[in-house]
């Protein structure tokens, strides 16, 4: 019951966060320059009384305010409005791009954690030793270097120069063999899942990598110096065992602290890895949404994302109580 009563407690502190990004968002999705139905019929010979048929058919000769009264109304039962720009529904849209941005943030995520978190315990244990220094040094480079331009650096060098990988595209892992040309069985489709999805998962999840790994080596040195340590060390403890039954649950908390709330981090390094790459997501649907000026798009977009993130933080805090019992869930005991 406490988990549950705490559950509830932060969605209810969601929901003026999401109120708060939704009106950000309206205003400066609406104010902002450029007109949608004049981008809508670039390039197409229409009369003043055309655009002012799309104008109130999408809701724009209305006032800000009401506007933005019909869209949240709208929104609560699970309507994200009709894209002006291409004049199909906002939630169609983002169920087609959101499969391959997920499978690109996870995927980034579960490369930074497997590489991160031994290097990081090995880097601790050893302190001032080369291997100390070197996984120093890969993690200035992570954190300081932009995910495209890694992913530009990593389409030259193993797509281009030794074309062991491709450039572009993604193999959703989802789908029937059949429906992929030169494919015919699920191991070669997951195969050529994995080698379209390499390049961009690195370029995406090197920064995770990095900010995870300095994280956990200062947390596994602090554990390492702990009383609790140096008396299993008296009491003749194997080194590998202090490792893994003594220092490294207590250095989890701040990673996991770490990966919750990065999520928006690796969704905004999404929308360029996308674009570098070339990957039908809800990153380059956000950026034509925004060049477009299809401001139905762009709150859909960013309403589900901020959801995403909100819910990411949410999981983030109850997950505390897996790794620290000391955690209550805010109630005393």
């Amino acid at each position: 019951m406490k988990l549950l009563k705490y559950t509830i407690y932060r969605l209810l502190q969601a929901i003026p966060v999401l109120i708060g990004i939704s009106v950000i968002t309206f205003l400066l999705a609406n104010l902002g320059p450029g007109d949608p139905v004049s981008l809508m019929l670039q390039g197409q010979e229409h009369t003043e009384a055309q655009v002012r048929a799309i104008e109130q058919r999408y809701g724009l000769d209305k006032p800000l305010h009401e506007r933005y009264v019909t869209y949240m109304a709208g929104l609560l039962q699970g309507d994200f409005g009709r894209s002006i720009h291409y004049r199909r529904p906002v939630a169609d849209l983002m169920l087609e791009r959101i499969g391959p941005t997920l499978l690109l943030v996870l995927s980034a995520y579960a490369f930074a954690l497997v590489t991160a978190i031994p290097l990081g315990i090995i880097a601790a244990n050893k302190r001032n030793e080369p291997t100390d220094h070197v996984s120093r040094i890969v993690a200035l480079f992570g954190v300081s270097t932009p995910s495209f331009w890694i992913g530009i650096v990593l389409i030259l060098i193993f797509a281009v120069k030794l074309g062991w990988f491709p450039s572009s595209g993604l193999v959703y892992p989802w789908r029937s063999p059949d429906s992929v040309r030169g494919i015919s069985s699920y191991p070669e489709l997951y195969y050529e899942t994995l080698r379209h999805l390499l390049l961009p998962m690195i370029a995406l999840g090197t920064l995770q990598m990095a900010t995870i790994m300095r994280v956990e080596r200062t947390q596994m040195i602090e554990s390492l110096q702990g009383e609790y340590v140096k008396l299993a060390r008296a009491y003749g403890v194997p080194e590998r065992t202090i490792l893994r039954k003594h220092a490294f649950n207590v250095a989890q908390l701040p990673i996991i602290t770490i990966v919750g709330l990065n999520l928006s981090t690796a969704i905004g390094g999404a929308v360029l890895v996308e674009t570098v790459f070339n990957i039908n997501g809800m990153g380059r649907l956000f950026v034509d949404a925004i060049a477009q000026n299809d401001y139905q798009l762009v709150m859909g977009i960013t309403m589900m994302l901020g959801f995403l993130f909100v819910m990411g933080v949410i999981i983030t805090d109850i997950s505390y109580a897996y790794v620290d019992p000391r955690v209550t869930y805010g109630e005393s005991d």
